[in-house]
Order: structure tokens, then C-alpha cells, then sequence
């Protein structure tokens, strides 16, 4: 009888989910992108207690701008009930006169809180298109919440501080993924299907490739950032290797 079960729910196991794969590739940037931040250490809008700037830990270059990278799917698959995630929560901070982290990336559906945890007022705010708001302006020990229903990129200041900013990449589903310091990525259990892969980084912005996801075939896809000029999107095409579709 329970070798009988076990056969049922074998069975029972959709056939997508079955042969599911993973997209693996790299992200390749060749040089700096993002132009340093330069802000007086006392600001003159400062009023009253004075908090020290933080700072941003010296990084390699090169791995600072691939942790400025996220690698998303779109198209019908994609935007499947089975993509979607449960309800969650994140916070960004808002210590030494910064958000923390500064970048982001949620599906929809996430609740971000913005403690303030420095001992001056900060007023939280956003004009982008996926999701606009003002939160006023709150002392130390308090907090506010968003949540966010549309996918899209929103940039996130302070009224009180002009060098406060933080990005949130909202993305509509659950395949998406962050590169590693080496620039290797991977989104595990995506089914078949045909997909637009969108790698997005905050200062050069959208890089677009399309994939067919095929049962019993590795699927990989590198992003080279920026792109040289003149460069368009990209249709992938399946090459047969050792492990099995590689798409350039």
C-alpha cells in the first residue's frame, strides 16, 4: 500500500514541474558605471542633532557594479498563477543620513518598512510610475510601511536629505535572480516555455534577450554591460553542448 501511494503522488506531480529548468549565465562588465556620490559631510539643510554620513565600503569596482544587477523572466509562463509568490516583508533603513540597503528587489505583492533609526527626521518619498508616495516626515524609532502591487523600478528619496536615495526593483514574479561577485547568476525551475530575459542594471538600464526554456536542456544566456554601440536585442539561439542548450 505505500508503495502504491508513493506511485500515485509521483504521478499526481505536474509534468511541467518535472521538467523544469534552471537559466544560468554571466553578467560581464568590463568598467566603472556608476559615478560616485559626492556630498558635503555637513549639509546646510541640517537642522539641529548632527548625524555623520555614512559611507559606502570600498568594494572592487567591478564587483560593486554586478551587485548593482538583476536578471528577471517575462512572458506568459512567467506571469502564470504558479509564478507568483506568497505576501513578504524587507526593510530599508535609514541610518547615517542612508538607506540601507540601498537596492532592492521584491516581488509584488512585498511590504517594505523604512525604520529610521538615525535621531533626526526623515521623510520618505517616491515619484515613479509603479508606485508613487510621501510618507512625511518621522523621528527616530518610527517607521512606515509600503506596499507594492506593480512591477517596475522606483526610486525611492528623502524630502530632508537630497543625498538619500535607494532604487526598489519590483518584479512580477519569482524567477529572478542577483549575479554573484564573479558575475554568475542562476533562476532555478523554470518551465518550459518561451521567455524575454531582462537583465537591468541601475545606471545602464535594460538589456533584453529571448529563451526557450526546453524540457532536458540546460539553458544559459550572458549579458555583456553596456552594451557597444549600435547594439539591439538579442534573439537567442539554442546551441546543443555537454550540458545541453547554451544561448548566446
Amino acid at each position: 500500500m505505500r508503495l502504491i501511494g508513493a506511485m500515485v503522488l509521483i504521478l499526481s506531480v505536474p509534468a511541467a514541474a518535472c521538467s523544469a529548468q534552471d537559466i544560468s549565465g554571466k553578467i560581464i562588465v568590463t568598467r566603472k558605471l556608476t559615478r560616485p556620490s559626492v556630498t558635503a559631510p555637513v549639509s546646510v539643510y541640517q537642522r539641529g542633532t548632527s548625524v555623520k554620513l555614512g559611507r559606502t565600503a570600498d568594494k572592487d569596482p567591478i564587483a560593486f557594479e554586478l551587485s548593482r544587477v538583476v536578471v528577471y523572466l517575462e512572458g506568459n509562463a512567467a506571469a502564470s498563477p504558479a509564478a507568483l509568490t506568497s505576501p513578504r516583508s524587507i526593510e530599508i533603513k535609514q541610518v547615517n543620513r542612508q538607506f540601507r540597503p540601498d537596492l532592492a528587489v521584491v516581488p509584488v505583492g512585498t511590504t517594505v518598512s523604512f525604520p529610521n533609526m538615525d535621531p533626526i527626521f526623515h521623510d520618505v518619498y517616491s515619484l515613479s510610475k509603479a508606485k508613487s508616495f510621501d510618507l512625511g516626515a518621522y523621528d527616530k524609532g518610527q517607521t512606515r510601511r509600503v506596499t507594492f502591487t506593480k512591477p517596475g523600478v522606483v526610486e525611492v528619496y528623502c524630502h530632508l536629505h537630497p543625498n538619500m536615495a535607494a532604487t526598489i526593483m519590483v518584479v512580477a514574479n519569482r524567477y529572478y535572480a542577483q549575479p554573484d561577485s564573479d558575475g554568475e547568476y542562476r533562476i532555478s525551475d523554470v518551465p518550459p516555455g518561451h521567455y524575454t530575459l531582462v537583465a537591468w542594471h541601475k545606471t545602464a538600464g535594460f538589456f533584453h534577450k529571448t529563451i526557450d526554456v526546453e524540457p532536458d536542456r540546460a539553458t544559459s544566456a550572458d549579458f555583456l554591460i553596456p552594451l557597444d554601440a549600435g547594439g539591439k536585442e538579442e534573439t537567442a539561439k539554442s546551441q546543443p553542448t555537454e550540458g545541453g542548450a547554451e544561448y548566446r
